[in-house]
């Protein structure tokens, strides 16, 4: 599982996937979130701008990433 360290309170999931490399750009986030490529806390996600928070697990691609924080 990989981790995605977050300053603020929560993180939006498209800016997320940008944030630990997952997706190249926003429009790849876009598009992989649109066709339901990605599963937050074990369910399929279409919203770009779902906000996560700490311990939220993204999956996607065959990796796991959890939202964390300092």
């Amino acid at each position: 599982m990989i981790k995605i360290e977050i300053r603020d309170e929560f993180i939006k999931l498209g800016q997320a996937l940008k944030l630990c490399g997952a997706v190249g750009s926003g429009v790849d986030a876009k598009f992989v979130i649109n066709d339901g490529l990605v599963k937050v806390n074990g369910k399929t996600c279409t919203e770009r701008g779902r906000k996560l928070i700490k311990g939220d697990v993204i999956d996607f691609d065959d990796k796991q990433y959890i939202i964390g924080g300092k």
